[in-house]
């Protein structure tokens, strides 16, 4: 069975990662579940306010909806990967 990792990243505007990161738990997460061949979400934080999803998928990855303007400090940047290999 193939499985794609999607990854969707954004800066968020000056000071407002902590609200970006509330956004994705609470809007665009909520979106994706029970999508088919969702298997697995998780969100990360990083310095600069920088916001970064992975979900991992059996079927098409479901695109994530974009954020209001005014919490995202640059374009979101989006990645697929399929796995190769796993031990």
């Amino acid at each position: 069975m193939t499985t794609t990792a999607a990854m969707w990243e954004a800066r968020a505007a000056d000071g407002r990662g902590a609200d970006l990161s509330a956004w994705v738990r609470e809007v665009a997460l909520p979106t994706l579940r029970g999508s088919a061949g969702l298997v697995r979400a998780e969100l990360f934080g990083a310095p600069g306010d920088r916001v970064l999803l992975i979900t991992w998928w059996t079927a098409e990855p479901v695109a994530l909806a974009e954020p209001p303007a005014g919490l995202i400090g640059r374009p979101v940047h989006r990645w697929s990967f399929v796995s190769e290999h796993v031990e």
